[in-house]
């Protein structure tokens, strides 16, 4: 989408970029859905988290996910549940209501550890039509390298002064302040800030209070 098409409003940022399967969706009812339980569901999300952010080079998110499984002692029947509900993943409440308020006024992207499918297909759950979507995959990097980030703010042609992102993960705090992106962190389930992790410039338990922060961006 060109800058005529969305332009720039005073007040908000030119992008905001947004964490996907945390931020946006609830990927966190899949997990523990397709595990059995919650607790099973949060010891293979924990697990594959650390895989993820801990590898830095992009190894097949497919792979990591199964090894994960494996290593909490998931069956395989657990990795085919994940995989029969990811075209259905919900979308947190609010969230599309905030992307269609954002649209006017801003570009929009995403930026996801996940493969370049399954996070093209976890995008267009939310019905819009993306400025950039960007995978892991795609840049050859997990986050919280800085790579994926900038890769998005290169496609939007738009540098990091002058774009938001709203992460879902705390880990996503060590990459935001690396390149300088200023976040609001949706932390929806009340995780502790990872040691050593920047805070957020705003923190809430829902997207509502994103609105008002993106808003008033630039004041």
């Amino acid at each position: 989408m060109s800058d005529a098409a969305t332009p720039h409003t005073d007040g908000w940022p030119r992008a905001v970029l947004f964490d996907l399967l945390t931020a946006l969706l609830d990927s966190w009812t899949l997990w523990n859905r397709a595990a059995g339980s919650e607790t099973a569901g949060r010891a293979w999300r924990a697990e594959y988290l650390r895989r993820t952010y801990g590898c830095g080079a992009y190894v097949s998110y497919e792979q990591l996910v199964r090894e994960a499984a494996g290593h909490v002692g998931l069956p395989p029947a657990a990795l085919l549940a994940l995989e029969a509900g990811w075209r259905s993943l919900p979308a947190w409440d609010g969230a599309r209501e905030l992307l269609a308020a954002l649209r006017p006024h801003c570009k929009l992207a995403v930026v996801t550890n996940c493969s370049r499918t399954l996070g093209h297909q976890a995008a267009a759950r939310l019905g819009i039509e993306w400025d950039a979507v960007v995978t892991s995959e795609e840049a050859g990097f997990y986050k919280p390298d800085p790579r994926p980030y900038r890769m998005a703010l290169d496609r939007l042609g738009v540098p990091a002064g002058d774009a938001a992102f709203v992460a879902g993960s705390g880990y996503d705090l060590f990459g935001t302040s690396a390149v300088g992106l200023r976040t609001f962190w949706h932390n929806r389930v009340g995780l502790p800030r990872p040691d050593g992790a920047p805070p957020a410039e705003r923190e809430a338990a829902t997207l509502e209070p994103a609105l008002a922060w993106l808003r008033h961006f630039h004041a």
